[in-house]
């Protein structure tokens, strides 16, 4: 008997790094007595003077912020890696002790001066200011590094120590292991087929509807075939675009209107401020061909039954492969149905854009 796959436990193939994904649907039915996170807290002020990211506070590392009125950015002052990085010799010489340097740059970008606000409640050109800014600091950094990743931690359950909207830049000499294995992937499948995986993912997707959470004339949002966490997404231009740097301001400003609503989606869903990581990947900057590679964003929010229940990668996703209960199509059909107007919004004198 052939068991069907929204129903049965199953494995599912994530072509973009090689890994496979177990998934358990009947678990939903289960009852939760694990660890139940506290809510958090979403009123801020629009200016903290504690805060060392709002204009015109002392940073934690001594340096003062201009009055920014946009976008600001600064190299990290505690950064994770430095210009220069010395030569290091493994222990004894044995080959299973190596070790290699690693130089780089972390810079921090602010997106508002307003410490009160999240990307889901700034308007839409405020948005466009910020993917700008993204575009023009990584290919800056491009000239240098050849990866440069962009991502963005949102809310205490990620680690987020700040909750002043920013984002952050990592820049460094070699490709990190999840940018090398999604670049490798892409390129043997463009060898294959002579098209961007990407590229043909999302027009299998589009075309199947199944999994689409969002669509515009230059982008979709979908809930991966392959997801791993409960609600997980993938941003992908429906034209080819290797990096950021690649989108005209049409493009930019479509990309700001599906960002804008995806991320009301997610905060409406629990009617928190949805915490996430989320990151973009665009091609390397080493020079090659970047024909075979389609810059996306992925979004990872943990947060599973509610605004107090998150997933948790522990046991079996440690030792053997990750595994999630709630399916990607069931995940899209529940992100699909919600509202577009911020659940703030809905209240008197909302600050929401």
């Amino acid at each position: 008997m052939i068991s069907a796959p929204l129903h049965h436990p199953h494995r599912r193939f994530n072509p973009l790094t090689g890994e496979w994904v177990l998934v358990s649907p009947h678990r939903t039915e289960r009852p939760w007595l694990g660890r139940v996170e506290s809510g958090p807290s979403d009123q801020r002020p629009a200016y903290d003077p504690k805060c060392y990211l709002c204009p015109g506070n002392t940073r934690a590392g001594g340096k003062i912020n201009p009055k920014y009125e946009s976008t600001f950015v600064f190299t990290n002052d505690f950064s994770a890696l430095l210009p220069e990085s010395p030569e290091i010799e493994s222990p004894n010489g044995h080959p299973l002790f190596r070790s290699e340097p690693q130089s780089g740059t972390c810079r921090v970008v602010c997106f508002s001066p307003r410490h009160d606000l999240t990307l889901a409640e700034m308007p839409p050109d405020q948005i466009q200011g910020v993917i700008q800014t993204l575009a023009r600091e990584t290919s800056m950094l491009g000239e240098t590094y050849d990866w440069v990743q962009v991502f963005e931690n949102k809310g205490d359950l990620m680690g987020c120590s700040n909750p002043h909207p920013h984002g952050q830049i990592w820049a460094s000499a070699d490709l990190p292991q999840t940018a090398f294995r999604e670049n490798n992937r892409q390129g043997e499948y463009y060898q294959s087929h002579g098209r961007p995986l990407l590229l043909d993912y999302q027009e299998a997707e589009t075309a199947s509807g199944e999994r689409i959470v969002l669509i515009n004339d230059f982008f979709v949002v979908v809930a991966p075939f392959w997801a791993v966490w409960p609600f997980e997404t993938i941003l992908i231009p429906r034209n080819p675009a290797a990096r950021l740097a690649d989108l005209p301001g049409e493009k930019t400003a479509a990309l700001a209107e599906i960002l804008k609503r995806l991320l009301v989606k997610y905060d409406n869903l629990f009617e928190t401020e949805f915490p996430y990581s989320m990151g973009w990947h665009q091609a390397p900057f080493d020079g090659e061909v970047t024909d075979h590679f389609q810059v996306h964003a992925h979004f990872f929010p943990p947060l599973l039954r509610s605004a107090t229940v998150r997933k948790f990668m522990v046991g079996y996703e440690m030792l053997a492969e990750p595994q999630r209960d709630l399916t990607p199509e069931s995940a899209a059909q529940r992100l699909r149905e919600l509202s577009e107007i911020h659940y703030k919004a809905k209240s008197p004198g909302s600050h929401v854009g």
